[in-house]
């Protein structure tokens, strides 16, 4: 390989360094920025602070069945062959207000409903004849059988949740269950989506030798996708100083936490992300990787800036090995990058020599394979979009036969 070329290690510790939480984007030493959402606002989001329990869960002795409340000591000894009879004093539904229980009597329960003063059992309905009036009870029931005790899922003051726990659908309807309606999350990461190339087209129908804007749209779904937010998709031409004027204008509102750049960074004519940020002190090199070679990062008014190749493909390839885990580590995501999997090959594959390449392909969970899924060239966005997993091939490998094992990136998890 040649020593021009950085390896895809490198260049990632390099992206990385400039978003950690510690950096530019952080709101004090090793601390992502915060703020408050509501619960319905939360899923998805990375808890800044510890959640401890404001009271216990559940909140009262609560009938894990629907059946009968009893004193253990009415139904004990109590068989199909020796049935205990007992009079039902009435009903406890869901949502009832605590009530109390006679000796030698039975409240009828349902699941849910609070546990009356004096019982210490539930007797589901499917030992029993389902009486109204009176009920036979054909099993004897301890205490403590089919009650939920106050506290015994959540004491009160317990840590439910711990600073850095992503919150899924089971956090969130803790929380709720809790009580708690707003949490203190990290701030998402907030990427402004700059597409350059006067090949672009800003109206529906592009003219001739111009192209649609795929890469502005991708790129803020990744972002979105790796939870941070595009605050804005921006589509600048071919013109260094129109390119800067608009840049700087971005960046002086001061809302900006990285830059994402597609296009522009290449060896040829008109590379116009190159031209006007060079200058600025924002580094491009070539990276041992296919595709996605040219790449450029660094610092613009002290705002991360991370440049991309312009194909889509290039792009998107190059946004999952070098921003996705960046931006998910810089907001605290336990997670920072896609699950990797050893899966054997279904068909073989020739590693470049002196680059690291990313193959699309299809992964088959149930049989452990992975397929090569279309070209392996950088200009296939819609093999791409069929693909569910990134087979990493090491520069010049051995030629990999079928039901060979190889590494993937699971695409479709994490």
């Amino acid at each position: 390989m040649s020593t021009s070329l950085r390896t895809v290690a490198e260049h990632q510790q390099h992206v990385a360094g400039l978003l950690v939480p510690d950096g530019p984007a952080a709101s004090g030493p090793g601390r992502p920025p915060t703020e408050t959402v509501d619960l319905d606002a939360a899923r998805g989001r990375v808890l800044a602070a510890p959640v401890h329990a404001p009271e216990p869960l559940p909140a009262f002795d609560n009938s894990a069945m629907d059946g009968y409340a009893v004193r253990a000591v009415d139904v004990a000894g109590a068989t199909a062959q020796q049935p205990v009879t007992l009079p039902v004093a009435g009903d406890v539904p869901a949502g009832a207000a605590l009530t109390d229980l006679a000796p030698g009597t039975a409240l009828r329960i349902m699941t849910g409903a609070p546990v009356p003063r004096g019982a210490d059992a539930v007797v589901e309905v499917e030992v029993t004849d389902g009486g109204t009036d009176v009920v036979r009870i054909d099993a004897a029931r301890e205490a403590g059988r089919f009650v939920r005790p106050a506290g015994s899922d959540v004491s009160a003051g317990q840590q439910v949740l711990a600073e850095g726990a992503l919150l899924g659908p089971a956090q969130v309807g803790l929380l709720a269950a809790l009580g708690i309606t707003r949490v203190v999350v990290r701030r998402r990461p907030r990427v402004l989506v700059v597409s350059t190339g006067s090949e672009l087209a800003e109206d529906p129908v592009p003219g001739a030798g111009q192209i649609r804007d795929a890469n502005g749209a991708l790129l803020a779904a990744a972002v979105a996708e790796a939870g941070g937010v595009a605050v804005r998709r921006l589509w600048v031409a071919d013109d260094v100083p129109a390119f800067l004027a608009l840049l700087d204008s971005e960046l002086a509102g001061g809302d900006v936490d990285l830059v994402l750049t597609s296009g522009g960074v290449s060896a040829g004519a008109y590379e116009v992300v190159k031209e006007a940020l060079g200058p600025r002190g924002v580094e491009f090199v070539k990276v041992a990787m296919q595709p996605g070679m040219p790449q450029g990062s660094g610092l613009v008014g002290g705002v991360p800036v991370v440049c991309l190749p312009g194909n889509p493909v290039s792009a998107l390839t190059s946004f999952e090995v070098f921003v996705r885990p960046a931006l998910r580590r810089a907001h605290g995501h336990p997670v920072p990058h896609r699950p990797v999997l050893r899966v054997a090959l279904t068909e073989p594959l020739v590693p470049l020599a002196g680059k690291r390449q990313l193959r699309r392909g299809r992964l088959d969970r149930a049989a452990g394979t992975v397929t090569p899924w279309g070209p392996a060239g950088s200009g296939f966005l819609g093999w791409f979009a069929g693909a569910d997993a990134l087979i990493d091939l090491p520069p010049a490998g051995a030629p990999l036969n079928v039901g060979d094992e190889v590494e993937v990136w699971d695409l479709a998890s994490g």
